[in-house]
């Protein structure tokens, strides 16, 4: 197995834990493939390849056969550079303010969001006299970033001149509401982004993420850009998930503890047992990305048991009901699965009240990625 699979740690060193199955992440890219097709496929690995580990992760996509890929920010294409020192690598954010010379320096794409951004890019081209690679991102509903409808008409004919310098490599945009696939505004943003590329030099065009895939062909284009499906989260939770779990979070049980009826648990006294109950102290907390408002609503799994929570996540420390499980299956050093293939991470995310992107960037450092083949 290659090194960069292993842990330094053995099992009973370990307590929090995100196992990573570089396998299924390789086969959810190729699924994306299989969905988008024609289009080519651009994994995204921003934020630390959503938590994963920059490193395995894009190695293993590279491995695949990914030729492209999307970060958010500046450093992230550095440190994707030092890995991957041919891949086209795009920046979300463009160019901020006087760095234009440092992403050129490391070969990275910027996505120009502004008009301003375009002028900076076009001119360190003319300095260099050269072409220079770059992207264009149009807002088509967002509201965040990209060059407006307004600001694209504004240009008009002048659009090329604007671009003096500047080889279009793609133009995109991103849609709000593509996990809603029934929703209108989906459609009002692909007949807003066809206007945008009429204003536009010929150019590939990308307007769909993971959810975007699934709202048909029509939304395809040249390019998709997935990040939640090949991290294994399912992009439309009305619908089966196609893609394999990826990361399993885990603990281990630091103790067991029998309370009586009326005992309470944790900070606040949040919890109070109701009749004789068995406890499991685990050692994993908010700092390790279980966040607080799971423990209401939420429960974790030992042996495919599922075990509710018993008050308050601390920062730390989780405590659970484990009075179900079997005795012989829980003890001291029992593995506990807060996310994976028992509790999913669409259910971890309902109980947070939050969305899956979240729980993923949300793992802490200093929980260990531990890196398999399967």
């Amino acid at each position: 197995m290659d090194a960069r699979l292993t842990s330094p740690l053995t099992p009973s060193e370990i307590t929090a834990q995100l196992t990573v199955r570089l396998g299924s992440l390789a086969a959810n890219f190729r699924e994306s493939l299989r969905r988008s097709a024609p289009a080519a496929v651009a994994p995204v690995v921003k934020a630390n390849a959503y938590g994963m580990g920059l490193g395995p992760v894009s190695h293993a996509l590279a491995n695949a056969g990914a030729d492209t890929f999307f970060v958010a920010r500046m450093e992230e294409g550095i440190a994707l550079r030092d890995l991957l020192p041919r891949q086209r690598i795009f920046v979300l954010d463009g160019i901020t303010a006087g760095t234009a010379p440092t992403l050129l320096s490391h070969a990275l794409t910027p996505v120009l969001n502004s008009l301003d951004e375009i002028v900076e890019w076009s001119a360190l081209a003319r300095r260099g006299r050269r072409k220079l690679d770059a992207a264009v991102h149009v807002d088509t509903g967002m509201n965040r970033s990209g060059l407006s409808h307004e600001e694209l008409s504004a240009v008009g004919t002048d659009i090329r001149h604007a671009l003096e310098g500047i080889k279009l490599a793609l133009v995109m945009s991103h849609l709000a509401r593509a996990d809603e696939s029934d929703r209108e505004m989906n459609w009002v943003q692909l007949a807003r982004f066809k206007a945008a590329l009429a204003l536009l030099p010929p150019a590939p065009a990308s307007l769909s993420a993971s959810a975007g895939i699934e709202l048909g062909r029509d939304f395809l284009f040249d390019l998709v850009r997935p990040g939640l499906g090949i991290y294994g989260g399912n992009p439309l939770p009305s619908r089966a998930n196609p893609y394999r779990t990826v990361g399993v979070l885990s603990g281990h049980v630091l103790q067991l503890r029998a309370v009586q009826a009326g005992d309470t648990v944790g900070y606040g006294a949040g919890y109070t047992a109701e009749k004789p109950t068995l406890l499991a102290t685990v050692a994993a907390g908010y700092a390790d990305g279980l966040m607080r408002t799971i423990a209401p609503r939420g429960r974790a799994a030992i042996a495919g048991y599922f075990v509710p929570y018993a008050g308050r996540i601390s920062m730390d420390l989780t405590v659970l009901d484990v009075t179900n499980v079997p005795p012989n299956l829980v003890a001291r050093g029992t593995a506990v699965e807060f996310m994976g293939d028992t509790v999913t991470l669409e259910e971890l995310a309902d109980a947070a009240g939050t969305i899956t992107h979240e729980i993923l960037t949300s793992i802490g450092p200093r929980v260990h990625r531990h890196y398999i083949d399967l």
